[in-house]
């Protein structure tokens, strides 16, 4: 796998926190910067996959939805002496 090299600017802080966890694992702090947005990455991809993967389902109608006024009323009802039954 090929790499290429990025420059990022990091607030100070950051940068001494990194070389702080460098310096305990015994790992370059490069080597933690990419190991984080690696980890970063994957996280987010699989995020919107998944929300892009529900915006399909409902465009399609297979979202299995229903009206928020059913809905809405049957909640509203909960502790009343007129409960309604769960919406279909």
């Amino acid at each position: 796998m090929s790499t290429e090299t990025v420059s990022v600017r990091l607030e100070q802080a950051t940068l001494d926190r990194l070389g702080v966890i460098a310096q305990a694992t015994g790992r370059p702090r490069a080597v933690l910067m990419t190991q984080a947005i690696e980890q970063y990455a994957e996280t987010e991809a699989w995020q919107v996959a998944a929300i892009q993967g529900a915006a399909d389902e409902v465009a399609r109608g297979d979202a299995g939805l229903m009206d928020h006024a059913p809905l809405a009323a049957w909640l509203n009802s909960w502790g009343s002496s007129q409960e309604l039954e769960p919406p279909t």
